[in-house]
């Protein structure tokens, strides 16, 4: 059978079009290379580590597994797992690199083994190293590599040779081994990864003298087993799962010296617990971010490289909760502090004491900071426009100015990656597919000059996306509402599908083509699909996400069901016909929809959800609920089910399809095992969908596919809907 593929065939077959697009920029200091990843093709998964030769104007592949594995396939361990489903890694071959100072050398991994470039050159070869290896990193003057083997963090010379007879290269050796069975040196415990977005366990100094460390012991923390019912003959995986109101990992630090020293660094460990970031530059001292298990405060502390004693300079705290920001905190080149904080009603950027921002800007993420001023990210009072801004924080007066970077047509989504005056920028928008990725010059005082641009082999999905945007009702509630193509008012009112994620950090109503393909396809079955990104989801305010404190189950329920009332005055919804699907927090959103508001939603697709709020994890569910042993009441009414049943269900039923992967190890299956039962004990038919070897993620092409087949029947069914 020939022809162009189906959308939801090709949408699994490219990993959501993510295959073949250009991702993980560096720049060499000295503003003549550009590394990055990308695949061959838009079905590819396995990645090339890439040089851009800015003075030649050509790419090289400066590491390819195919050839470095001779053709073999990847053998991932348990570690390497974990960490790609922390990431939400669903791709193949060099999915991560680190490089020295310079951009000169890369160290990667490939079947947990150990691979340096010499991007330079575009040469790579292997470090025959014990195994398997974890996150390898050079150090800044490229003479080392850092690596995690075996809970152990160990370093080796980059320039090392294997001994005859000696499968262990000259020099490679332990800077710190674990000291008992539950204890990991130079890894991101499990809360760290999957709610702090700190991926890594150890830095380097600046002077490539010694690695801060960080020493993780588990023993305190639950274990709790995943098994694969499709595979009785193999033992459950065992899993170190911190659930709300259990112990955390213990997390400490330790400054490990090349001359087999060690310095362990001291601060209030009982009073904040929660290791959340850590900076070490040539600007300063290393600089910690940590916090109260409450998250309502926080302090920013210095290290005393050679006594390990810390310092504050600064302290937050906030009635209800505080965020943490990508690449913050940080320091300038002269030393001050530069971090993002909630003040003044708005998420305001400050060098120092000094804010460099203002309402309506509202600051996302610290991109880069240069000699006078700030790259970041943020967006305006259009939230779905996402925007690259400088702030010069030299400038004269209390208040320094910005300016967005990118003569890209507004609205879009942009991010940047940027060494000295080089930067590389990546904007999407609505009005294509992909992203455009080139690299500028920035000028000193404002503008930028193109040097080149870098290619994607994204495939062009076969369908074309037209959402609309919309602030809904009195609370302005940002939507984005998808039609059937070619549809006409002839056509007459058409039945509801909600699509939404709708809680915290996941905005889905954004200024980007590709985000909406799967709104528009379930469109053009027929629907009118609206997206709506209610009180609780980012980019808006700070009052505007931390308005779901203590009530989540309430507030996100009630932006879903205002926004659905309101865009009925204006569009064409037959409300006698409303469903509603969604993951994870969707997931848990779509219950909360079919089970408390049937006389608005008539179907709901519940994939992967949080059911009851003690069985998920402590420094996501803690930040939002309080401790379950302090507010029961809290957790349970903001939970599906609890020991007694389904939570505050009403009549009449409506149908609900429950879908999970068996192998998840984020949101376990024990979620909707319980909502089945509690279903089941109060005579709720309902359709199980099990999905034996599926995480959190489903990148398998098969499962990616039939998932959006069969929901699309079993919404069809439910709500009587023909074929468009």
């Amino acid at each position: 059978m020939t022809g162009q593929p189906s959308f939801p065939r090709q949408h699994a077959r490219t990993q959501r079009f993510s295959l073949g697009a250009p991702r993980g920029f560096t720049i060499a200091p000295d503003g003549r290379r550009v590394v990055f990843l990308r695949s061959r093709s838009g079905t590819d998964r396995a990645n090339l580590l890439w040089v851009l030769d800015l003075d030649e104007g050509r790419e090289f592949a400066a590491a390819d597994p195919e050839t470095l594995l001779a053709g073999a396939a990847e053998e991932l361990s348990p570690e390497e797992r974990a960490r790609r489903e922390r990431t939400r890694e669903g791709s193949a071959g060099v999915i991560g690199y680190a490089v020295d100072a310079a951009a000169e050398l890369a160290a990667f991994t490939l079947s947990g083994r150990l691979f340096v470039s010499e991007l330079r050159a575009g040469t790579a070869r292997e470090l025959s190293v014990p195994g398997p290896v974890v996150d390898p990193r050079p150090s800044p003057d490229g003479r080392h590599v850092a690596y995690v083997s075996q809970g152990a963090l160990r370093v080796v010379p980059a320039d090392a040779a294997a001994k005859d007879g000696d499968p262990a290269p000259q020099g490679d050796r332990a800077l710190a081994e674990p000291d008992a069975p539950a204890v990991t040196w130079g890894l991101a415990e499990f809360v760290a990864a999957e709610e702090m977005d700190r991926f890594r366990g150890y830095w380097w100094s600046p002077d490539s003298d010694r690695v801060l460390a960080a020493r993780v012991d588990e023993a305190p923390v639950r274990r709790w087993w995943i098994a694969d019912p499709a595979q009785p003959d193999r033992r459950p995986a065992e899993v170190a799962y911190p659930a709300a109101g259990t112990p955390n990992a213990v997390v400490s630090l330790a400054l490990l010296g090349l001359d087999g020293s060690r310095t362990d660094v001291t601060w209030d460990r009982e009073r904040y617990p929660y290791l959340a970031r850590v900076h070490w530059s040539a600007a300063g001292p290393p600089l910690l971010l940590v916090q109260t298990r409450d998250q309502r405060a926080q302090r920013y502390l210095t290290v005393d490289t050679a006594t390990g004693a810390t310092a504050t300079v600064h302290a937050e705290g906030d009635d209800r909760w505080l965020e943490l920001f990508p690449g913050a905190p940080a320091w300038t080149p002269d030393g001050r502090l530069v971090r993002i904080a909630d003040e003044g009603g708005a998420r305001r950027l400050f060098v120092g004491d000094r804010p460099l921002t203002a309402a309506p800007l509202h600051v996302r993420a610290v991109l880069d900071v240069g000699e006078d001023d700030v790259l970041f990210s943020a967006s305006g009072e259009d939230n779905h426009d996402i925007g690259v801004y400088r702030a010069w924080y030299r400038g004269s007066g209390d208040q320094g100015g910005w300016e967005r970077v990118g003569a890209r047509p507004y609205p879009s989504v942009s991010s940047a990656v940027r060494e000295g005056a080089v930067a590389v920028l990546s904007h999407v928008s609505v009005e294509r597919p992909g992203a455009q990725v080139e690299v500028v010059r920035l000028d000193a005082d404002g503008g930028e000059t193109h040097l080149a641009a870098i290619g994607s082999h994204a495939e062009v999905p076969v369908l074309t996306t037209r959402p609309e945007f919309v602030l809904a009702g009195d609370r302005r509630i940002p939507c984005a509402v998808l039609l059937p193509t070619g549809y006409t008012e002839a056509d007459g009112p058409l039945p509801v599908l909600m699509d939404p994620y709708g809680g915290p950090h996941g905005q889905r109503v954004v200024a980007a083509h590709n985000a909406h393909l799967t709104s528009q396809w379930f469109a053009d079955q027929g629907f009118a699909v609206i997206v709506a990104d209610g009180r609780g989801t980012p980019g808006r305010s700070p009052a505007w996400e931390k308005a779901i404190h203590r009530d989540v189950a309430a507030v996100v329920l009630q932006d879903q069901v205002d926004a659905l009332h309101a865009l009925a005055e204006t569009f064409p919804l037959d409300l006698s016909r409303v469903g509603i699907r969604g993951w994870s927090f969707g997931g848990y959103l779509a219950g909360l929809a079919v089970l408390r508001r049937p006389d608005v939603f008539r179907a709901g697709v519940v994939g992967a959800p949080v059911t009851d709020h003690r069985l998920y994890d402590t420094h996501y569910t803690e930040r939002y609920q309080g401790h379950p042993d302090e507010d029961p009441e809290v957790y349970r009414a903001n939970s599906l089910v609890w020991d007694d049943g389904l939570v505050d269900a009403a009549m009449p039923h409506r149908p609900l399809m429950i879908v999970h992967g068996l192998a998840d190890d984020n949101v376990v299956v024990a979620h909707s095992l319980r909502l089945s039962s509690a279903l089941l004990a109060d005579g709720r038919p309902h359709e199980v969908l099990p999905l034996s070897g599926v995480t959190h993620m489903t990148p398998q092409e098969q499962v990616a596919e039939n998932l959006l087949l069969l929901q699309v029947d079993f919404l069809k069914r439910s709500l009587g809907v023909s074929r468009p």
